[in-house]
Parts: C-alpha cells; sequence; structure tokens
C-alpha cells in the first residue's frame, strides 16, 4: 500500500510521519507522475486557494479528480476538506467538487481562535483529540454521507465512500485511530 501525499504547503510532513508510524510508504505529490502506483492520497491543510492553484497551474486537478472518480481513496483535512467539498463558501472558490457537503472557510475564525478539543467518534470509544487552526465549518451533508465525529453539534469528520474530509489536523496529534480508519477505506480497494 502507497500513499501520496500533497506536498504544496501545509504540515505535509506530519502527515507522513503519521503514516510511517503506522509502516505504510508515503511519498510527496506535486506533479502527475507523482500519482502514479498510489492506493490513496492525502490533501493536508494549508490554504485551499494556493492548492487550488497549484492544482489546475501544475495540470494535478483533473487526473486528482479522475483518481477518486476510478475509486481511489482520498483523505483531506482543513484546506483539504474544503478542497474535496461540492460547495464552498466564504467567499465562494472553487473546488474538487468530490464530496457531497457545504463548507465555511475559516468557519472557526482567525488563527487566535484556533484550539484543541476533544470529542465523540463512531470508531473510537474515547474522546478523540481535535486541532482546529482557522478551521472549516460543514455547513450541509449530503444524503448517504456518514458523519463519523462531531464538535458542537456539528459534523468534523465525514465519509462519502472512499472520500474522508476532517475539519481539523489529525496529523498534530499522537493518534492515529483516524489513520488507521483511512487505511481501512484504502484496504477495501486494495483487496477488490
Amino acid at each position: 500500500m502507497k500513499v501520496g501525499v500533497l506536498a504544496v504547503q501545509g504540515d505535509f510532513e506530519a502527515h507522513r510521519a503519521m503514516l510511517g508510524s503506522l509502516a505504510v510508504d508515503s511519498a510527496e505529490v506535486r506533479a502527475v507522475a507523482d500519482l502514479d502506483g498510489l492506493d490513496a492520497i492525502v490533501l493536508p491543510g494549508g490554504e485551499s486557494t494556493t492548492q487550488l492553484k497549484f492544482l489546475q497551474e501544475e495540470g494535478l486537478f483533473h487526473p486528482l479528480r479522475k483518481f477518486a472518480l476510478d475509486g481511489g481513496a482520498i483523505f483531506g483535512t482543513c484546506a483539504g476538506a474544503i478542497l474535496l467539498a461540492t460547495e464552498v463558501l466564504n467567499p465562494v472558490q472553487d473546488s474538487l467538487a468530490l464530496m457531497d457537503i457545504t463548507v465555511l472557510r475559516n468557519g472557526y475564525g482567525r488563527q487566535l481562535s484556533s484550539e484543541v478539543r476533544f470529542g465523540h467518534c463512531s470508531f473510537k470509544p474515547a474522546p478523540l483529540e481535535m486541532v482546529f487552526i482557522r478551521a472549516p465549518i460543514i455547513q450541509r451533508v449530503g444524503p448517504g454521507l456518514e458523519v463519523l465525529a462531531e464538535d458542537a453539534g456539528r459534523p468534523v469528520l465525514v465519509r462519502q465512500g472512499r472520500l474522508l474530509a476532517a475539519t481539523f489536523h489529525p496529523e498534530l496529534t499522537g493518534d492515529s485511530t483516524v489513520y488507521s480508519f483511512f487505511l481501512g477505506l484504502i484496504g477495501e480497494r486494495v483487496q477488490a
């Protein structure tokens, strides 16, 4: 199993370290050729407009969409969740439009409003640690999507098939639970 991590900005190295702690081979993705041989891709946090511009300029936008539409697993955190959404507000912007959610950019406020919270997660008995940094808010979840974790009644971790989106940063914790769940989604494709 090999997982690519979009290496444009954000703490992509933290994602690779978390995957490494689970003995998963990972590679940095910066060009279309970097997608070859991947079973899954992680879209990290950062600035979604910057990442979107990079994907478009480097010709990665349509190959990433095709990767997902062909059954590849994608995990988007924070800005990555924004890139996955079908609708982006505050302000309106384009996205990969792969996951039937509406997100409000910077919904939790500015950098100073960032914080660590703990909440219920459907696949973990103990509270899940969630690091929010200028996080988006998921305002709408389409039919057929699974809400896996919430914070203050809002969805913060959602699944649609082999797509997973988190408005928080699991890579900044010592808890690999969310990654283990994502690896299970990858395994569904690898075994098929």
